[in-house]
């Protein structure tokens, strides 16, 4: 799969009728951007609302499961997790993400991966043999019940990757319901583009596979008991089935639904979250100079005036795709690393981890073969430690309607410094970053975020007032909360 996603985002996916849902969405998006985008983060703006004048923000029809609302999202690559990539060892590691502060975690595919064009000796994930069993290599269906049982002791809920798009070659589906497939101009089955050679490419004009995709959703929540899904490349599936699927997973539990995408269209009736690339991309940017703090503020402006009020926007700074084969934050961010899963997890999106983030993995993991992550302390766990427990403690910082606006607080240099506040009844954020290679001496300029914090990195009480000068080293951050 490597190369492809990117040009998949760029909207240039080689394909069928069926990917119209996604151009629908796509010019949808274009007409929101055509009408003009206004300001939201004046004094007192709300991020559920907008100022007079600004165009109404389209309503979503999705609920969003209590437990979500103050969630962080850890992706678990099982495979390179422990050196026996198993169910059982990757459980034994519950209570350490619970103490570090993660509510949801993701599991990249769980099932078993196609023979024949396999890549490497492992396979991709991504490459489903068979929807309705795990992968042997990671454990038996009962070793992964015992997971998410003890996940739900824990507190934690349990989402698996799906990936509808797609199967591998030797999936039985292939020889049961040929006419589930796309042909190619000579009838044989086709990838989804050639790079995909491992994997075939589904044709969801066929209501029987509508009918057979979703039930086999529903065998992981009712036989499992798992809590939701993130949907693999969900742009290039028809946007009816998902309203369909998630219909009838909500009639069995509350669920979350994350979709590997970005279209507003998606977050309507579908899904609960989608992927914040664009901010990804401005932060690899900012990182390499091309742009500024300031930029933060007009894709601020652009996002929440295209997609629906209480959507949740998923913020990252690695993931099993970009850590493979773009590099890990280090290559990509370099000494602003830090910084920027400071911006990750404090902006009003739902942040992810990805495994092995907070041992400070400096390694692109093997994509197709065994790559065993290399654990170890690191003052990244300290800092995700920090971050996410301060999300679940301060309503502030929660998810969509839930916390509170990204109200900006000016210095004396916005250019080079991001300064805002988040505030939900008595609790309080303020969060001042240094996006820049050089030190930077800075003045908090107005009123509205002034009084008494806690430094979160140090415990340290901190008086704020307008006027208050900072001196920040580069790539420098500032965290402080307050509440009852």
């Amino acid at each position: 799969m490597k190369g492809y996603r990117s040009r998949w985002r760029s909207g240039v996916a080689g394909g069928a009728g069926r990917r119209l849902a996604c151009a629908v969405g796509l010019i949808a998006l274009a007409g929101i951007l055509a009408s003009g985008c206004s300001t939201w983060k004046a004094s007192g703006a709300s991020h559920q609302g907008a100022p007079a004048g600004a165009p109404e923000r389209t309503a979503s029809q999705v609920s969003h499961p209590a437990w979500s609302r103050d969630a962080a999202i850890y992706e678990v690559n099982l495979r390179q997790y422990s050196p026996g990539g198993t169910f059982a060892e990757f459980a034994a590691r519950l209570p350490r993400l619970k103490a570090m502060g993660v509510r949801i975690l993701w599991l990249m595919p769980i099932h078993p991966i196609g023979v024949v064009n396999r890549k490497g000796t492992l396979g991709s994930y991504y490459s489903v043999r068979d929807y309705l069993a795990v992968n042997p290599e990671y454990g038996t269906i009962d070793d992964l019940k015992s997971l998410v049982s003890q996940a739900h002791q824990l507190g934690m809920y349990v989402i698996i990757d799906w990936v509808a798009n797609h199967t591998a070659w030797d999936n039985p589906l292939t020889r049961e319901h040929p006419d589930w497939y796309t042909r190619d101009a000579s009838g044989n089955f086709a990838p989804p583009v050639p790079d995909w050679s491992d994997v075939i490419d589904l044709n969801y004009e066929s209501p029987g596979l509508r009918r057979y995709m979703i039930d086999a959703m529903k065998f992981w929540v009712t036989t499992c008991d798992i809590d939701g899904f993130r949907c693999d490349v969900a742009e290039m599936v028809p946007l009816d089935f998902w309203v369909a699927a998630r219909a009838e997973l909500e009639s069995i539990k509350p669920i979350l639904m994350l979709a590997e995408g970005e279209s507003p269209a998606l977050e309507e009736q579908a899904f609960d979250a989608t992927y914040g690339w664009e901010l990804f991309k401005l932060m690899r940017q900012i990182a390499d100079g091309a742009r500024s703090a300031a930029d933060i503020w007009a894709y601020l402006d652009r996002d929440h005036a295209a997609h629906p009020a209480d959507a949740y926007r998923m913020y990252f700074t690695s993931n099993h795709d970009e850590n493979s084969w773009n590099g890990t934050p280090y290559e990509m961010f370099g000494d602003g690393a830090r910084a920027f899963a400071v911006l990750a997890a404090t902006l009003d999106g739902i942040p992810m981890v990805y495994s092995g983030q907070e041992a400070g993995l400096r390694h692109r993991l093997a994509f197709f073969d065994k790559d065993s992550i290399p654990w170890k302390d690191d003052e990244f766990g300290s800092l995700y430690t920090a971050l996410l427990n301060l999300k679940l403690a301060n309503r502030a910082l929660w998810n969509g309607d839930s916390g509170g606006a990204v109200e900006r607080v000016k210095t004396s240099n916005d250019n080079a410094v991001l300064a805002f506040r988040r505030e939900r009844g008595d609790d309080r954020v303020v969060v001042v970053i240094n996006l820049s290679q050089r030190s930077q001496q800075v003045e908090l300029r107005g009123k509205p975020f002034a009084g008494d914090y806690t430094d979160v990195m140090t415990g340290r009480p901190v008086t704020l007032r307008d006027g208050t000068w900072l001196k920040l080293q580069p790539w420098d951050y500032r965290v402080w909360a307050a509440g009852p």
